[in-house]
């Protein structure tokens, strides 16, 4: 790691240390919250209510604090039972913070208040002075956006001269200090007002999320990290529940509170909620809110929908049965009856591990704010091990830069290319970025992505995909840029091949041009061969990377640790592959050690030989991971 990194590093630390909240103690390493929607804080006037559901989530998990929401779907809970209820918690032990949702009617496409209209925004000032009355801080959930296009909204857009998504951008700036934070101070001058920002970041423009200006002002901000189910509406990837809350990080450094994880997934499995939960706290973020405490009150355990066959073989990191057992908790026996149990021996078992890693670290992706283009792509290629570090703003000091489509939005973008170059650095960008700045780049090298595809199933001496997919097709000079890694249909003994990764010579770096297939999650379907040398070309800044098949994650820290997982429905084999030599590495929750494989490397073609192999320096460790486990490990 060179100097200029650990200095980043150890000022990024000192940074969150002094900003983190203070831990309650019932974990070592982070808080666990819960939040009450306001529909159901007001059936809490009811006592019978409000002490059977505490029953039913108190004995099944420590919590440190509750957020109390006080408006949603034009209704506000009155005084008196906000004031019953904060009590109530305050009386068991917890924190007690408020909340916020700035809906008109959540069940109606999620419609949000107008905020061109007078009354409207009189509204949302009204709602944030008295929650700034009743609490000390209070969250926005992540509905302070706008999705109208009334005539009143029209009328405002037009008259603004912008498109929808300037106006927008500009109207939730100001309204979020104007109509909530400026009106809530007067009335409570040391009340903080946190906004949390929902997981589809890539379109927060398109509705008025402001990343560039509103973390500079609220208090703080919060990160939805909900993946649920991918096949489902949003697409999100496993990976983003860890990735979202860094990209946040480096966006608010030292300001972003915690994640925020809700059921949904939990149809897929109780492994898709627990890996929810524990990639969240990976990104080592100091409290995580479990949406919401009706989930966890109500939402049963379902041997049939929970449970499925992986859990069968055993080992895995999260055991269902395990977790179904009757345990022991003040000398009373609880027999677990919902998620909330679920969430408690996750959140316990991943607070043992964090809090032996260091700060994250990887492959820093430079994704300039309200850009888009590939959307979500970073997501993908973390769940084909390539650990992301994305940042909103260009990083100085690093050996490698990912580069995807968001960063065409930075009409500097070729002068920073070749900054990094000059530098002796490597710059990767993808096809996306290659067919948006195809002429501007052309002063560093003559690349050309179109409209032409290619479908494609072989890799050659890389493997081969168990299906057959579309790439675009990248075109260069023959001599001038070499492919490192081709596919076809076939390709050996077939008619033509194209670059998958592509790699050119600019004064003293590299650039490579990953290809993306027009589906991403084609991405899964590359053979192992050719993502371990992708996966080893781009592994300069993080230390170490792994070999094997897709859906499996490499998670690094500074401090010489990493954590492994396997989002696959099966165990997997796999190496890890650290760029030193080093006579072990640790297991970091049994000590145990694993030693080094015994290696018999094979003759490697000349052009290729720096991407196929092993470097002099480097240590090769074999594991076995079972399916949707993890392993955290040292050296």
């Amino acid at each position: 790691m060179n100097s200029h990194l650990k200095k980043m590093l150890c000022v990024a630390s000192i940074v969150v240390a002094a900003c983190a909240p203070a831990l309650a103690g019932n974990y070592k390493n982070f808080k666990v919250s819960t939040y009450i929607r306001a529909q159901d804080v007001a059936r809490m006037a009811d006592d019978r209510f409000l002490n059977e559901t505490w029953q039913t989530v108190s004995t099944q998990v420590d919590l440190d604090k509750i957020y109390l929401e006080t408006h949603r779907d034009a209704f506000t809970v009155d005084e008196q039972t906000m004031k019953k209820v904060k009590a109530f918690f305050i009386s068991k032990g917890l924190e007690v913070g408020g909340g916020i949702t700035y809906t008109r009617s959540e069940p109606t496409d999620f419609e949000t208040y107008s905020y061109a209209r007078e009354n409207e925004r009189q509204t949302v000032r009204e709602v944030a002075e008295y929650t700034a009355r009743l609490f000390d801080d209070f969250i926005l959930d992540d509905f302070f956006f706008i999705d109208l296009k009334n005539d009143d909204e029209i009328a405002a857009m037009e008259l603004s001269g912008k498109g929808w998504t300037e106006y927008r951008l500009r109207l939730m700036a100001d309204a979020g200090r104007d109509l909530v934070l400026n009106p809530a101070k007067r009335v409570n001058p040391k009340v903080k007002v946190i906004i949390k920002y929902p997981n589809w970041y890539d379109h927060f423009q398109g509705l008025g999320f402001n990343l560039e200006e509103e973390p500079q002002y609220f208090d703080g901000i919060w990160t939805g990290t909900e993946t649920r189910d991918p096949a489902s509406a949003q697409h999100l990837q496993n990976y983003l529940s860890y990735n979202i809350v860094r990209y946040f990080d480096n966006i608010a450094p030292g300001r972003n509170g915690g994640g925020w994880v809700d059921a949904g997934g939990i149809n897929m499995s109780m492994d898709r909620y627990a890996e929810q939960l524990h990639l969240t706290m990976l990104s080592k973020t100091p409290e995580i809110i479990l949406w919401n405490y009706m989930q966890l009150a109500e939402v049963k355990i379902n041997r049939d929908m929970m449970r499925r066959v992986w859990q069968d073989v055993g080992g895995n990191s999260f055991c269902y049965d395990e977790m179904v057992k009757p345990f022991t908790r003040d000398g009373k026996t609880v027999t677990p009856t919902t998620m909330a149990r679920f969430a408690s021996v996750t959140l316990r078992e991943t607070d043992r591990l964090v809090g032996k890693l260091g700060n994250p670290i990887g492959l820093v992706s430079y994704k300039p704010y309200h850009s888009s283009g590939e959307e979500f792509l970073q997501n993908y290629l973390g769940m084909i091990g390539l650990p992301m570090d994305m940042h909103p703003q260009w990083m100085e000091g690093r050996r490698q830069i990912l580069l995807t489509e968001q960063a065409a939005m930075d009409p500097q973008i070729v002068e920073k290319i070749k900054q990094q170059l000059r530098g002796g650095g490597d710059v990767i960008i993808t096809t996306g970025l290659l067919k948006a700045i195809r002429d501007k780049l052309s002063v560093v090298c003559e690349f050309y992505c179109g409209d032409l595809k290619a479908i494609v199933n072989d890799f050659g001496w890389a493997g081969k995909s168990s299906r057959e997919f579309i790439i675009p097709q990248v075109k260069y000079f023959t001599n001038d840029a070499w492919e490192v890694v081709s596919a076809g249909r076939p390709l050996m003994g077939g008619v033509s091949g194209y670059p998958i990764l592509l790699r050119d010579t600019y004064s003293k770096g590299t650039l490579f041009v990953l290809t993306i297939p027009d589906d991403f999650g084609n991405l899964y379907d590359y053979p192992a061969g050719a993502l371990n040398i992708i996966r080893r070309a781009m592994s300069k800044d993080v230390g170490a990377y792994i070999e094997g098949p897709s859906k499996v994650a490499l998670f690094p820290y500074d401090n010489r640790t990493m954590v492994v997982e396997n989002f696959n429905d099966e165990a997997v084999s796999l190496r890890v592959v650290v760029n030193a030599k080093v006579p072990s590495l640790r297991n970091l929750l049994t000590d145990e050690q694993l030693k080094p494989a015994e290696l018999n490397q094979g003759r490697s073609m000349p052009y290729r030989s720096r991407f196929m192999g092993y470097a002099d320096e480097a240590t090769v460790f074999d594991l076995e991971l079972p399916a949707h486990s993890y392993i955290g490990l040292g050296y």
